[in-house]
């Protein structure tokens, strides 16, 4: 017959193997608290002696990690010592843990590693805002950047087509005003033809005329009166 201390241990050990069994099976961890759990208030600073034995337990391979949660730059880690069938449960910022609390309950080791999954999202969420406040204030430069050489481009242009317009203006005043000096030639050039192809046509009909056209003799002039006749001799 085994012991009653024996019994206890050995219903201990199936405890925590079965608890394997299922963990290993489990699906994704979630960031809820389980019903009825209590948050434990974490403080300022962990105990230097418990990270560091937590710290010499992971590099000589004692413990296995059962679940872990990020947010940000925080986390927790639900660790598990299978010679010893206990509980580590560590908080974290990057990769310093801040927090660790060994338990060789489940359910209590569950309960904490709830409690730091919460806190490490709560935590987060300064990191998390400022990590998307600044992207969108990178994201805002970048955009500002982007129409702001948009813009002076389409100054330039504007520019550009200011200038054409006042080239093609002057370039059309000055075409108007050559446009009129050359009307005005024109129209003095027609009359300058008109009266030469009216007295062509004057010549030509002189030509053709077959009477011969004496001209008129001159009229005489006071200068012109003859002198008076001789008187007769006696």
């Amino acid at each position: 017959m085994i012991g009653s201390g024996h019994g206890r241990r050995f219903s201990r050990l199936l405890t925590a193997l079965t608890f394997l069994g299922v963990s290993a099976c489990a699906a994704p961890i979630q960031n809820s608290r389980p019903a009825g759990a209590q948050s434990k208030p974490v403080p300022e600073q962990a105990s230097s002696g418990t990270v560091v034995y937590l710290r010499q337990l992971i590099d000589s391979h004692q413990l296995t990690q059962l679940r872990t949660t990020f947010n940000g730059h925080y986390g927790a880690t639900l660790f598990f010592q299978p010679d010893k069938l206990s509980y580590y449960v560590a908080l974290f910022h990057d990769d310093a843990y801040w927090r660790v609390i060994q338990t060789d309950s489940e359910r209590s080791a569950e309960s904490i590693y709830s409690a730091f999954a919460q806190q490490s999202e709560k935590l987060a969420e300064v990191d998390i805002d400022a990590l998307r406040l600044k992207a969108g204030n990178a994201y805002a430069e970048q955009m500002v950047a982007i129409n702001e050489k948009r813009l002076k481009n389409l100054q330039q242009d504007a520019a550009r087509q200011q200038q054409q317009a006042r080239e093609v203006a002057a370039q059309q005043q000055q075409a108007q005003q050559q446009a009129a000096a050359l009307s005005n030639d024109l129209r003095n050039t027609s009359s300058q033809l008109e009266a030469v192809k009216a007295r062509i046509r004057e010549l030509e009909a002189q030509q053709a005329n077959p009477e011969v056209v004496l001209p008129s003799p001159p009229a005489p002039s006071a200068n012109d009166t003859p002198p008076p006749a001789p008187s007769p001799s006696h």
